[in-house]
């Protein structure tokens, strides 16, 4: 069940990709990540308030947000930043390298991981096809899939010692408050924030349905192995072409097709049918 909802919360963030896209022609990327995690923290609040949860408030707590929440926002900042000097292309491919770094990170080499891993990589490549060569931009993607490698490997220790719900709404409003600022360097034109569709429709999918993915993430990972994690999470630009190519009406050949397979059969042989271990509480050390 677990690793379904996580295949799930793939798919939402796959559909960040189109909605983002298309809501980048009216506003800049910055400001619309501040209003993405704005919206999403007042939708966290709001259900702490009207489910009367308690936010945990501990120095330990505090702490591991605070950690989490770095990767976080140097993984985000990183990969927005990064997008303006490469290609989208080189932009997915390097930023689903976390697939290989995590396991990397835990020094976890389990057989059927490795060559899953492996054979997404190739299917990576085959659907994104990215150039050869290197630039600043592509130097920051990889810096950006290190940092959400990082985050993922704190939230396997970090979701196992601690309150999860409070993990959440610490990050989502850490961020909130890392990124408004950001905003107001960016300097919008005021029809930027236009209720436009796109606008709308974008913050409904990235700050409604990727929030409520990240807090089935959180919870996922009390049960996964952060390497599994990753491994599903490697199905995301599949689906995010599936979807630009049904909606945005970009192209995807036939290339394109064997690679998207690809990356799904890895994720069927190293995740979806591996055996879940029991948690494992402090074994693993982030970061």
């Amino acid at each position: 069940m677990p690793r379904l909802a996580l295949l799930l919360t793939t798919f939402i963030w796959g559909a960040t990709f189109p909605a983002t896209k298309a809501a980048l022609e009216q506003i800049p990327p910055l400001s619309f990540l501040g209003l993405r995690f704005l919206l999403g923290t007042l939708l966290i609040g709001a259900w702490f308030l009207l489910a009367g949860y308690r936010l945990r408030r501990e120095r330990a707590v505090l702490a591991a947000s605070a950690v989490a929440t770095v990767f976080l926002f140097f993984g985000y900042a990183l990969q927005t930043v990064g997008l303006y000097y490469t290609s989208a292309s080189n932009s997915a491919f390097l930023t689903a390298l976390y697939v290989i770094i995590v396991p990397l990170m835990l020094r976890r080499f389990d057989g059927r991981v490795l060559t899953a891993t492996a054979i997404a990589t190739v299917g990576l490549w085959f659907l994104v096809k990215p150039s050869a060569t290197m630039n600043l931009g592509d130097v920051m993607t990889i810096g950006c899939a290190v940092a959400f490698a990082a985050h993922i490997v704190c939230l396997e220790r970090y979701t196992r010692l601690f309150d999860a719900p409070s993990l959440l709404l610490w990050q989502m409003g850490a961020m909130t408050s890392l990124f408004l600022p950001l905003m107001a360097w960016e300097q919008a034109p005021a029809q930027a924030f236009a209720p436009s569709a796109a606008l709308l429709t974008g913050l409904a999918v990235t700050g409604v349905f990727a929030t409520g993915a990240f807090a089935v993430q959180m919870w996922a990972q009390q049960l996964i192995p952060a390497q599994q994690v990753a491994l599903i999470f490697s199905s995301e630009p599949a689906y995010a072409a599936w979807l630009s190519w049904y909606f945005l009406g970009e192209t995807l050949d036939v290339q394109g097709w064997i690679g998207s397979a690809l990356i799904l059969i890895a994720v069927l042989i190293g995740a979806l049918v591996s055996p879940s271990p029991g948690p494992v509480v402090g074994t693993t050390e982030p970061a």
